[in-house]
């Protein structure tokens, strides 16, 4: 006769053996509040060195940017925060954002995630949860 809590230990060990440690969410793959950070300050730097989109961001309150889209990338990427900025179709509004003027600004987060190295994966992650976006903010 098997004693109960033989069977209870057995069962343990069979049900932690089965078990699969879950793999961190985005915004810990991408380093956090840290990471997030540096991702948009890297974007900003892009951004200011980019003749094809910097005139975009000519009357844009660049204090604010910085805060909205590091809210609007902690939140979608699974971290802790919440967006409380406005919609993207409010606050593009009126900026004639073109599919190459989106492009541009991919091609500077690209570039930044690649000198973080952040893994292909986690790029393409990010990158699809921004994708959708598009709609909303370009006019054509």
């Amino acid at each position: 006769m098997v004693k109960p809590g033989i069977l209870f230990g057995f069962s343990l060990l069979l049900l932690l053996g089965c078990s699969t440690a879950t793999q961190p969410v985005l915004y810990q793959r991408l380093g956090a509040d840290e990471g997030i950070s540096a991702i948009v300050d890297g974007l900003l730097f892009e951004i200011e060195h980019d003749a094809r989109i910097v005139h975009h961001f000519a009357d844009t309150d660049i204090s604010r940017f910085r805060a909205m889209l590091t809210e609007q990338l902690c939140e979608l990427s699974g971290g802790p925060c919440r967006y409380s900025g406005s919609t993207m179709q409010e606050s593009h509004t009126g900026f004639n954002i073109t599919l190459a003027d989106y492009d541009a600004l991919v091609e500077g987060l690209i570039k930044v995630m690649q000198r973080q190295q952040i893994s292909i994966a986690d790029q393409n992650a990010l990158l699809a949860l921004l994708a959708p976006m598009y709609k909303d903010i370009s006019y054509r």
